[in-house]
């Protein structure tokens, strides 16, 4: 078996999209996989409400220094091996998580598994977008966003079959370890397919290996785009030096301000207020889904439909007309339920407002942020752009999953405000990327980085201006 330095003989395009599937799944795993466990670990640990919630907020908290970390070591050692280390801290997470003593000692085992997302929800997106042909890009980079919503999906039904096992004393002393266990399965899956899987070859050109950039490309396109692909990476990478600070050049900000401004409005938007407290809600919305299974299913099953309609349409329609599509339902859905709060109308009225917003953010801001994000930086300051994405995307992850019950409880604010202000956030949003945002469909990753420099009036092809335009 080759070492994970070695690249190997023949590149698969459908290999590096199940690598960077796989990816999504065990985000999507390890961040749901704790709503079945968690009232039996209340129970086994004897915790406060507030240990509770540090319990499920432990691996966002690793998730953010997994993510910053994961930028300087993707652009330094390479996409591929960040990647062996994500699934090792993955498999590791999931081990130690299901054989705690100590109460200390699982928040150390999800913080583990924290760093395992935020790694990997930085490198995946930019592992597929360096490999994909650009017109397949968008469709191959939404699979990473597939893999989230199945692997939250999927953990509902594991979940669900560890607790049918026993009654709730097994299920205090051992069903919540399986249930955390199980993640190792997807884990090992992972770090197999690895050991198989091509590095990037924007990555192995930045680093001076030609050869092995070539037959990785001509593995996933004709040779003849093989040549020009690999004529533009070293034209552009012999302009660029690679710094952070870099990022902040005049050239740089536009696409700057996207990544961060996408990021920030896929969370406050409120989407993980829905997923981690569904339950709270859908009771409040009195339609008689009245347990985590049923409330989570109606959820994951609409989340899942509309990433393949995000799959379906990216590449077709484009970036920037679905996220205005999604983001005009999402104002429209959120509004709408908070302002049947208001109003004390509950019922099926009430679910269908939830469920339409759901579907408006796995069609459009769910997926699209971080292909867009992982198209619009140069190949040598890619890694730490992204890092400085997925920083932005769970320190706002991390600041709604704390304030939601605050918001949500509080006498001056309660659920209609609530929704309210998420519907807000939705119409900036909404608004940003009417005016801002550049559309990416069908340009290669050396296309869209020319056209900043010809924002600022520096010369470059003159095709690849139009990339800049709304």
């Amino acid at each position: 078996m080759p070492h994970p330095s070695e690249p190997p003989l023949r590149a698969s395009l459908p290999l590096v999209t199940l690598v960077a599937a796989m990816g999504g799944f065990l985000f999507g795993y390890d961040t749901a996989v704790i709503n079945g466990a968690n009232q039996y670990l209340k129970a086994f640990f004897d915790l406060t409400s507030a240990q509770e919630g540090f319990a499920g907020a432990s691996a966002i908290l690793g998730c953010i220094p997994g993510a910053m970390v994961a930028g300087f070591l993707s652009d330094r050692f390479g996409r591929r091996k960040v990647l062996f280390l994500s699934a090792i801290l993955y498999a590791a997470s999931a081990f130690l998580s299901a054989v705690p003593r100590t109460f200390n000692e699982f928040l150390v085992a999800r913080f583990i598994g924290g760093l395992g997302i935020g790694a990997s929800s930085m490198v995946c997106p930019v592992y597929i977008a360096e490999l994909a042909p650009a017109s397949r890009r968008g469709r191959l980079g939404s699979l990473f966003q597939l893999g989230i919503v199945l692997g939250i999906f999927v953990t509902l039904f594991i979940n669900a079959g560890i607790q049918a096992r026993g009654d709730a004393v097994w299920n205090t002393t051992h069903g919540w370890r399986w249930m955390l266990g199980a993640e190792l399965a997807p884990a090992l899956l992972l770090l197999g397919l690895l050991f198989v899987a091509p590095e990037s070859p924007r990555w192995l050109i930045q680093s001076g290996r030609d050869d092995e950039a070539r037959r990785i490309l001509e593995s996933v396109a004709a040779p003849d785009e093989a040549a020009v692909e690999m004529a533009a990476v070293r034209r552009l990478l012999a302009e660029e030096d690679g710094r952070f600070r870099d990022l902040f050049q005049p050239r740089f900000r536009t696409p700057l301000i996207a990544a961060i401004a996408l990021m920030a409005f896929s969370q406050f938007s409120g989407i993980n207020a829905i997923m981690y407290y569904s339950t709270k809600i859908f009771t409040t919305a009195g339609v008689g889904v009245q347990d985590a299974f049923s409330a989570s299913a109606v959820v994951g099953f609409v989340n899942c439909v509309f990433t393949f309609v995000a799959i379906l349409l990216v590449d077709r329609a484009g970036r920037r007309p679905l996220l205005l599509v999604g983001l005009a339902v999402q104002v429209i859905a959120l509004a709408a339920v908070g302002g049947m709060f208001a109003a004390g109308v509950q019922g099926r009225p009430l679910l269908v407002a939830i469920l339409a917003f759901i579907a408006a953010f796995a069609m459009a801001l769910g997926p699209i942020p971080w292909i867009v994000c992982s198209e619009v930086f140069p190949t040598r300051l890619r890694g730490r752009a992204m890092s400085l994405a997925t920083f932005t995307i769970w320190t706002s992850c991390y600041v709604v999953a704390q304030t939601f019950p605050m918001l949500n409880d509080s006498p001056s604010i309660g659920p209609a405000l609530t929704f309210l202000i998420y519907a807000a956030c939705s119409l900036a949003g909404f608004l940003f990327v009417f005016a801002r945002l550049p559309e990416t469909k069908g340009r290669t990753l050396e296309e869209i980085e020319a056209s900043w420099s010809a924002a600022c009036g520096s010369p470059e092809p003159a095709p690849a201006q139009q990339a800049i335009k709304p």
